[in-house]
């Protein structure tokens, strides 16, 4: 059996290299030679051989907010592998992101990835995409809306979901009393993650409302608060640049509150395998940038997409503490989860 496989895999051997060895031979007899040899330097490295594709990526992202860097770090990887340039911006303003949207229509991109963290603001830019023959496919912020507003696919986590086994994780902690900081109003995807917690957590859950775009502001809210209800034994924040926030106001507070939070960059790594950040949700990033753009080039070269149309591709949640965190850390440290 072995020396089967063993001729087997030295046929297959020979006939690729016989394969590479004509397609070289004939690439470099004829005038496109050069054009030949660069296709097979292309397939042997693992990037498409297919026509230049230009795809906007535009989502709600508000500045200095690192969980986007990450996003956006996957959408290049598959924008290099792909052959697609890959046009990004963000703009936390619901209209402002639907202005955006409009402009890549404007362009005749090829593709549109967008996210739907204010889905009412983006329907009719959306439409005009539609109806310009764009294929939209949406990432991150959107479960609920993604179908009625035509998107071809998503790729995110179920907000609700990850929120309520959040909750019941701070059950199993033995938390009584947990204050949900969500930093950006009318979010439906930071309401949805605070929903759930309140949805399963059997104490009280406070929500917070803070200004996402001023962290000094956010620090001195949450340490406003904490300081007049010394009952509060969790702080839950929406993302890792407010964690490490809330860690500063819980020591000005001088409380004894411990910080969970949703998402990842490579200093809340830090942190949780410091003990001073409990847990965090994961939900991947890198992968809902990476596969956003792979979609469309996939769509676009051979009429592919995920689920059917109806089903999204769940890329979370999974949760992230001291005992799993080494796990992840080389990969967070590259700045990819």
């Amino acid at each position: 059996m072995d020396l089967k496989i063993t001729r087997n895999r030295r046929a297959a051997a020979i006939a690729a290299t016989t394969a590479v060895g004509l397609l070289l031979a004939a690439g470099c007899s004829s005038q496109g030679g050069k054009k030949a040899q660069d296709a097979a330097d292309d397939i042997s490295a693992g990037k498409a051989n297919t026509p230049r594709m230009k795809i906007a990526m535009i989502t709600h992202a508000a500045p200095g907010d690192t969980f986007w860097d990450v996003v956006r770090k996957g959408a290049k990887t598959a924008a290099a592998k792909d052959n697609v340039e890959l046009v990004y911006s963000s703009d936390p303003n619901g209209a402002n992101q639907a202005n955006l949207v409009q402009n890549a229509v404007d362009q005749k991109v090829d593709g549109i990835v967008v996210t739907l963290a204010k889905p009412d603001a983006m329907k009719g830019a959306i439409a005009k995409a539609r109806k310009a023959g764009i294929p939209v496919a949406g990432l991150n912020s959107g479960l609920g809306e993604w179908k009625d507003q035509g998107l071809l696919e998503f790729f995110g986590q179920d907000e609700s979901i990850a929120g309520e086994a959040l909750g019941k994780r701070l059950n199993s902690m033995g938390a009584e009393h947990t204050l949900c900081v969500i930093h950006e109003q009318g979010n439906v995807g930071l309401e949805d993650r605070c929903g759930g917690v309140k949805e399963t957590f059997d104490g009280d859950t406070d929500i917070l409302y803070v200004n996402g775009t001023d962290m000094p502001s956010v620090k001195s809210t949450i340490t406003a608060k904490l300081k007049q209800d010394d009952g509060i034994d969790h702080v839950v924040t929406l993302g890792a640049p407010f964690a490490l926030t809330a860690v500063r106001s819980v020591d000005d507070a001088k409380a004894d509150a411990k910080v969970a939070t949703f998402d990842l960059n490579k200093e809340l790594v830090a942190a949780v395998e410091d003990g001073d950040v409990e847990l965090a949700v994961d939900q991947q990033p890198y992968l809902q940038g990476y596969l956003a753009v792979d979609a469309l080039w996939l769509y676009e070269n051979n009429g592919n997409f995920s689920g059917g149309g109806e089903e999204p591709v769940l890329t979370g949640p999974a949760f992230v503490d001291k005992d799993n965190v080494s796990e992840i850390e080389k990969f967070a440290t590259k700045g990819t989860r």
